[in-house]
């Protein structure tokens, strides 16, 4: 039986203020590093061991990768970081405030922006200092790829090759294998391994370091998920995250 570990990194700074993130690299706050630490630990309480590590380009998954394995002592793993493995791109929401959104738009809007599948957030200009174009970390990505703004259907159709051609193919040479990377691009696995409907899709989220894991066959076919951790507590998590964007 083939495992695939999924966890979203530790509370960033960013959601702590309840604000779009996106491509934006913001540090983990104190509670996410206990979050990614604690992570690490159930993980190897419950016997798991990874043999590889995909990551994105944000130091908010960085991070919480490198304390799940700190804390499971497999910091020798190999690791491998890709940008298709980043957030969703909020475009010009990033640093914006939910709940004001909420305020000014609407619940209705701001949920399509949100968790709609292919709803895209207002674009970013080429010229704002949030555009991916300037940073180096993406400067030997072709300039086209690069996003001013996503909905989750252009997130998972950026992220399937190389979850196809990268994450699922090292599995014919490991059986367990670990992504930690963003809410989004998770929910794009999640999507595809079991199979979800737009609408469901649309109501599941994943909490800040609690890992999710797959049991998959041999034709790299989902037998079984669970989160690691107290169930009761994982639900408050994923209701906290799913009333990030609702007004007070």
């Amino acid at each position: 039986m083939k495992k695939l570990i999924l966890v979203r990194h530790g509370e960033s700074q960013w959601n702590k203020l309840n604000l779009f993130t996106g491509w934006t690299d913001v540090d983990l706050s104190g509670k996410g590093l206990k979050e990614a630490f604690e992570a690490g630990k159930a993980l190897k309480a419950n016997g798991f061991k990874p043999e590889i590590v995909f990551t994105s380009y944000l130091k908010r998954a960085v991070k919480t990768m490198n304390n799940i394995l700190d804390a499971m002592d497999m910091d020798y793993l190999p690791i491998e970081k890709s940008w298709r493995l980043n957030e969703k791109h909020y475009g010009a929401l990033q640093g914006l405030n939910k709940t004001e959104t909420v305020e000014k738009y609407g619940e209705e809007q701001v949920l399509l922006w949100r968790r709609g599948f292919s709803v895209k957030s207002p674009v970013l200009e080429l010229n704002d200092e949030r555009c991916p174009h300037n940073d180096p970390r993406y400067k030997d990505v072709d300039p086209k790829e690069l996003p001013l703004t996503e909905s989750l259907e252009d997130c998972i159709n950026r992220l399937l090759p190389y979850y196809n051609n990268n994450i699922l193919k090292a599995f014919e040479t490991h059986d367990e294998i670990m992504v930690v990377a963003h809410g989004n691009s998770l929910r794009g696995i999640v999507k595809t391994l079991k199979g979800m409907s737009e609408s469901e899709i649309l109501e599941f989220n994943i909490p800040t370091g609690i890992p999710y894991v797959f049991e998959l066959n041999d034709k790299l076919e989902m037998v079984k998920d669970e989160f690691i951790g107290d169930p009761e507590t994982i639900k408050q998590l994923m209701d906290a995250v799913a009333n990030q964007g609702k007004k007070k």
